[in-house]
């Protein structure tokens, strides 16, 4: 399961810590060690990290965090050279456009091999149905090239009136329609008056079963 670069600052420091003193920070230490506002921010990156296998937790303890004991996960978690840290922008939809929340310093380290061309990459997390017969399914995260073209067929990510979305496109002269992969659902048409612009093309997809 993929970490942003603050999840993954989290677990270091859970780990250096653990190292040092032979027990796990508590939430209190945490927290203050990252300025974090509340306890809630805490126990939110925790609660991801456990989901995903990297820590074990008793919420009832004081010191209640443990380190997985799987080394395989263990192994995931630490830079490796078949992964590379890559923007992570935030949420798009595979469903009727919302807007997108950029934040790119936040990233997420992706495996290499889905950035097999020279160019940009980045990522989302998809939010929405539409692209479910693609095999795209809501959580889902998706790793992108950026580029401002794309060929009839290829999954792109389309700036719509300023709003992100995740669709097929299909071009001819005079129109471009951008196609959903749900039947429930309908294509839209780009107007005249429409301010339409590809941000990207899908190029791979990580998703986590936890």
């Amino acid at each position: 399961m993929a970490i942003t670069k603050k999840q993954k600052e989290v677990f270091d420091y859970i780990c250096d810590y653990s190292s040092q003193n032979g027990y796990a920070p508590t939430q209190r230490e945490i927290k203050d060690h990252f300025g974090f506002k509340s306890f809630g921010s805490v126990q939110a990156y925790l609660k991801y990290l456990m989901s995903a296998g990297y820590l074990e937790t008793d919420w009832n303890a004081r010191r209640g965090i443990t380190l997985a004991s799987n080394e395989e996960t263990k192994n995931t978690i630490r830079p490796s050279l078949d992964v590379e840290d890559i923007p992570w922008l935030g949420d798009i939809a595979a469903g009727i456009p919302i807007e997108a929340i950029e934040n790119p310093s936040e990233t997420i380290q992706v495996p290499k091999s889905m950035m097999v061309k020279d160019g940009q990459y980045f990522a989302l997390s998809v939010v929405g149905e539409s692209m479910i017969e693609a095999g795209i399914l809501d959580g889902d995260l998706i790793v992108c090239r950026h580029q401002a073209t794309a060929d009839n067929g290829q999954v792109v990510i389309a700036l719509v009136d300023g709003e992100a979305t995740l669709k097929t496109i299909k071009k001819s002269k005079s129109t471009i329609e951008l196609i959903p992969s749900n039947s429930k659902m309908k294509s839209f048409f780009i107007g005249p008056d429409q301010d339409f612009r590809i941000a990207g093309i899908l190029v791979g997809l990580m998703r986590s079963y936890v």
